[in-house]
């Protein structure tokens, strides 16, 4: 048996392939090295993965591809988290960027986008991923994710930068103080995943002025800090994974058209094409 995990910082999808063929997915949350420890990580899988930690004596192989999980340290941490559940099984840990340029560019070049909770963004020369000086997190970089937008809107909420029949809808769905953000962004785990949430609203007031503007200040700062350090990302195409992209992908290509971007597949999860890629590797066992 083979199981495959894409994990961002909110959610893991997992995938697991039966030995008749069959295939079934669970969720978990998000299993981030950068904020989760070793035993945080085994904590949360026994509470809320009971049902596939059941398959364990059974799963050959292990495939995660994670948020945070893009140095040797980081891949350890998870590492020995999955080991402890699943102690006769290969385990192979990479970082998010390499499932998504699996799930999109299979085996053709191209540049691999994250568009989720964070942003990010890798070359792939069809073999590995060659990443550039991005991914810097929701404090210093994540331009154009889930993070991003919400950061903005609190800010324009509490600074009273927002337009006044939208800031009300904005109060009466969130009831935020500048406390209660302090305490959620400083002081608690998950800060980038707190912010994301607010992006949400933005669907509901999408046709907007306010929030088109908002969108495309995301979308072009996120196209001229990542795509755009590469000289030649006009070569090639641009792929996009994660929940901001797929949402918000009419804004994000009208963005790419008019900065020359080549857009390539738009998914959600990646979890699907990144088992379908795994399998082909693996000859299909």
């Amino acid at each position: 048996m083979i199981l495959v995990a894409d994990s961002g910082s909110s959610k893991t999808d997992w995938l697991l392939k039966l030995s008749t063929g069959e295939v079934k997915q669970f969720r978990t949350s998000g299993l981030n090295p950068y904020f989760l420890t070793e035993k945080e990580i085994v904590k949360i899988l026994q509470e809320q993965a009971a049902d596939m930690i059941a398959y364990a004596p059974e799963i050959t192989e292990i495939y995660f591809f994670g948020a945070g999980c893009s140095s040797p340290d980081r891949h350890e941490i998870v590492s020995n988290a999955l080991s402890q559940l699943f102690n006769k099984s290969y385990i192979s840990v990479d970082s998010d960027l390499l499932g998504s340029a699996y799930a999109t560019c299979g085996a053709e070049k191209g540049l691999c986008c994250v568009l989720g909770t964070g942003s990010n963004i890798s070359y792939f020369d069809g073999a590995e991923i060659h990443s550039g000086q991005h991914g810097l997190g929701f404090v210093l970089g994540d331009e154009g994710s889930g993070s991003w937008f919400g950061k903005a809107l609190i800010t324009d909420f509490l600074y009273g930068n927002m337009p006044l029949d939208i800031s009300a809808k904005f109060d009466e769905d969130y009831h935020i103080t500048k406390e209660i953000v302090i305490r959620n962004v400083y002081q608690t785990p998950n800060p980038n995943s707190y912010l994301a949430a607010f992006s949400k609203f933005l669907t509901k007031i999408r046709s907007t002025n306010y929030a088109q503007n908002l969108l495309h200040k995301g979308m072009v700062e996120f196209i001229e800090t990542n795509i755009k350090w590469y000289p030649q990302y006009y070569k090639f195409k641009c792929h996009f994974v994660g929940s901001i992209a797929f949402v918000f992908s009419d804004e994000l290509k009208a963005a790419c058209k008019e900065n020359g971007v080549h857009v390539g597949k738009i998914i959600r999860q990646p979890i699907h094409d990144l088992m379908e890629f795994i399998l082909s590797r693996e000859g299909g066992e």
